[in-house]
């Protein structure tokens, strides 16, 4: 290395030796590594309220979400959809519901602030209209101002230009449930009922409506009103014949652990759906249901939160990426054991991706525990890469399952030539126009990150696609390069995270052929470098533009800036050591005793604008990958 007299090679071989040490205190007995997956509080509200309409509230310890929640409350009186953002109205509307659920009274002082806060930003009727959704279960908002889903929709052949397997995965899992619930248009007696109207800016002059964007738009409107007046008067076709369909889909889909989807909005929505439905709390669909969303709960002496996910497939892959990459034997007992897992956890049966996929064969992970229907991509191709550097025991097993996954990535390209998370061709656009589909995210392009992630992951196995799909693969990512040389990032925030991911594969993929755009990219993470030597973005660049790549340093985003500029310096053969040095150096000094780093900031995606999150790993282990590759420079 040319730069031992500045940063020595001991201080970046105690940085790894601390930080792998950390990985493999943390590691479970079972083999995997998996730590919270933390998001805004509505997951924990609307689990509290669930509850309550169940109620099954008592056998819970929801009184320590009291607590949880009023430390998540801000000065200003809101609560955050992500760390510093200046706080969210229906976030804060959320967490209001769930206080008062919890026996909080409007005139406590956290209560009067929030108000204050609510009020000020336009109140319930300026909410999305998922939180809408959930006050009108008690009676706190009317079901007028909400979308009608005709239920005859579960009833659209596939063949049908519209049905529901073009919304995403995680769209089709919460819509299908709510499908039987919108329907229905419960609202429940808890055992305290509440009233919010101090919430409304209207008073007595509130209109339930959903709301109007004076273009073409509104046509879904006239529409919805439409389906409205069929609701009321009995005449909605093919109504029971779609309930039941939706019923036995919603069954058809859970989990022997009870999950739906792995991800807390689907399993809430379908535990309304079977309430709807009038299943007993006692039934053992139910109790499965309900001890899904046990699992996921994340319980402290004084504290009780809900997570909306768990990673265990995503957070053991990059663990033994990490620990193999900084040096760590490929047969170590940890790594051994933490492959075997992943091994025992490839998904064989066919998912909902074979609707659109007849091609494809099951062979691919998910990024749950559970979750047989919705493998993804991404998480597919970085525990192959994870696998292909590993030392495994029984190494032909590995192989046969490695090149299964290989074989089910590449028949999920979609036609513009990339890759999206969960499914093929799920590009309707339109869909994120309808008034249900406020949060934007209803479908599951083909994405920068999630293509990258697979070229990466060829280059990595030295594994080849047809020529026709590789290129097309190249071309549609230098036709989704930014003017300035960067990269949209769909699941991680955000440019610097896309940028990163692509450099990453075209060095393995395309360095000779693609150097212009290498070095495009790297000059773009260059200028993006904080002064403390770090860099970072704040999740607002996915509504500011000018924000792309601004933000406080933090670990991650340092660490994925620093692997993006390795990459292309040595496709390129013009490694710029100055400011890998300095993001190095920033890594080592914000390394604590332990061997871990810590950061605030989210820096994982769920929803662009909507919905973030933050992996309490992603601050372990990529910077751990960026000081091993740093020293085999």
């Amino acid at each position: 290395m040319q730069t031992q007299d500045r940063i020595t090679v001991n201080q970046v071989a105690e940085a790894i030796a601390k930080s792998q040490n950390h990985l493999l205190s943390i590691q479970n007995p079972a083999g995997y590594w998996w730590a919270e997956l933390e998001s805004n509080v509505t997951i924990t509200a609307e689990v509290v309220l669930l509850h309550k309409i169940w109620g099954t509230d008592s056998q819970r310890p929801l009184h320590k979400v009291e607590t949880y929640l009023r430390s998540q409350q801000r000065q200003h009186g809101g609560w955050e959809l992500f760390y510093g953002d200046g706080g969210e109205l229906s976030t804060s509307v959320e967490a209001y519901m769930a206080l008062k659920l919890l026996g909080v009274p409007a005139s406590d002082p956290a209560m009067t602030k929030a108000r204050d806060f609510i009020l000020q930003r336009g109140g319930i009727s300026k909410t999305r209209i998922f939180t809408k959704f959930h006050l009108a279960l008690i009676g706190c908002y009317n079901w007028r101002g909400l979308p009608s889903i005709p239920p005859a929709i579960m009833l659209l052949p596939d063949a049908f230009p519209f049905n529901i397997y073009e919304m995403s995965s995680w769209a089709r899992s919460s819509t299908v449930p709510l499908l039987i619930v919108f329907d229905d248009k419960p609202i429940y007696q808890v055992d305290e009922a509440i009233a919010l109207n101090e919430l409304y800016v209207e008073g007595a002059d509130i209109q339930f409506e959903l709301p109007r964007n004076n273009d073409w738009t509104d046509l879904f409107i006239t529409l919805d009103n439409a389906f409205k007046l069929a609701e009321n008067l009995n005449l909605m076709p093919l109504r029971s014949e779609g309930i039941k369909a939706a019923e036995k889909w919603i069954l058809e889909r859970q989990e022997a652990t009870g999950d739906w989807g792995g991800i807390i909005p689907a399993m809430l929505n379908s535990m309304l759906a079977l309430k709807s439905l009038n299943y007993d709390v006692n039934d053992p669909i139910v109790v499965r249901g309900l001890q899904a969303l046990d699992n996921f709960a994340i319980e402290t002496e004084d504290c009780y939160r809900i997570q909306p996910c768990v990673s265990p497939i995503w957070d053991t892959a990059w663990a033994i990426r990490a620990l193999i990459e900084s040096g760590f034997a490929a047969d170590h007992p940890a790594i051994v054991k933490a492959g075997e897992f992943l091994l025992d956890k490839q998904i064989l049966d066919y998912g909902d991706w074979a609707v659109k996929n007849h091609q494809g064969k099951p062979g691919a992970w998910a990024f749950e525990f559970d979750n047989r229907f919705y493998p993804d991509v991404d998480d597919s191709a970085v525990v192959v890469m994870a696998l292909q550097i590993a030392k495994l025991p029984n190494e032909k097993l590995k192989q046969q399952a490695i090149a299964r996954a290989i074989n089910w990535i590449a028949s999920m390209q979609c036609q513009a030539g990339g890759w999206a998370a969960f499914d093929l061709n799920n590009n309707q656009d339109w869909l994120n126009l309808v008034p249900y589909g406020d949060l934007k995210a209803m479908i599951d392009p083909n994405t920068a990150d999630v293509t990258a992630r697979v070229l990466e992951m060829l280059g990595e196995c030295k594994q080849s696609i047809d020529t026709q799909s590789f290129e097309k693969a190249i071309a549609y990512l230098i036709n989704e390069q930014e003017i300035d040389g960067s990269w949209f990032g769909r699941w991680g925030v955000n440019y610097i995270y896309g940028t990163s991911g692509v450099l990453s594969a075209f060095a393995l993929v395309a360095p000779q052929t693609h150097q212009n755009s290498i070095s495009r990219g790297a000059t773009w993470l260059l200028k993006c470098q904080n002064p403390d030597g770090g860099w970072g973005e704040t999740c607002r660049s996915y509504n500011d533009p000018s924000l792309k790549g601004k933000g406080k340093s933090t670990a991650s985003q340092t660490a994925w800036a620093i692997i993006g500029l390795i990459a292309a310096g040595e496709a390129t053969g013009k490694i710029a050591l100055p400011a890998i040095e300095k993001g190095i150096n920033y890594l080592l000094a914000t390394q604590q005793s332990d061997g871990t780093w810590d950061e605030s900031e989210f820096t994982g995606t769920g929803f662009p604008g909507h919905f973030y999150l933050k992996y309490h790993l992603y601050q372990q282990y990529f910077p751990l990958i960026a000081l091993g590759r740093y020293q085999a420079l």
